[in-house]
């Protein structure tokens, strides 16, 4: 059995054991010996990370060519009619790369966690929230995307990453589930072993 941790990054944490003076890294959280991220999620990106000790299991998950779906939860400056999301579900061009179709609709305000810092809002410019499904991963692609159709991102939350979800994980909490590689993607199968939250660290 490999060990899978199910971890909800707080913002302006990196995603990694070690840093710089002042960083907020996974060390403060985490406390388990020989597990590694699988994929990456960007320092000012907040929401669900997954790890393991298993290099299999890893490779399923990060690598693009298993094509493995994420979707976020996205906050963005305006309200767009569905029609101007539209360009998202085809694909579109970001740093001359056009993106492969994702799915894309409207959010009723999710009932997530207070952001800290809070984002920066305009004040005359209304913002909403989007859930956007992707199976690709290029660097800060979701920003860039909703950024192409005139809709900035200001949070972005990774909501779910293939069958696993955030669930009730609070910020800065995880929880460890045991997985049979071969059978990694089963879902239902696997046994829930450990929920901790930590505290950051005073620094």
């Amino acid at each position: 059995m490999s060990k899978l941790v199910l971890f909800n990054k707080p913002f302006n944490t990196l995603c990694q054991f070690t840093g710089e003076n002042g960083d907020s890294t996974l060390a403060d959280y985490i406390d388990i010996p020989e597990v590694y991220p699988a994929g990456r999620l960007d320092k000012d990106s907040e929401g669900l990370l997954l790890l393991t000790d298993d290099g299999q299991l890893q490779n399923q998950i990060a690598s693009p060519k298993h094509k493995m779906e994420k979707t976020y939860w996205v906050q963005v400056e305006g309200v767009p009619e569905d029609n101007e999301l539209e360009p998202l579900r085809l694909g579109v061009i970001i740093q001359n790369y056009k993106t492969k179709p994702a799915k894309v609709r409207l959010l009723e305000t999710p009932e997530v966690w207070p952001r800290n810092p809070p984002i920066r809002e305009r004040k005359n410019i209304p913002t909403s929230w989007l859930e956007i499904t992707i199976s690709e991963g290029k660097n800060r692609q979701v920003r860039r995307m909703t950024a192409a159709v005139g809709f900035p991102t200001l949070r972005l939350i990774r909501a779910q990453i293939g069958q696993w979800q955030l669930d009730d994980l609070k910020v800065g909490e995880y929880k460890v589930i045991e997985v049979s590689t071969p059978k990694a993607m089963a879902g239902p199968r696997n046994k829930s072993t450990q929920s901790k939250r930590f505290s950051q660290r005073h620094k």
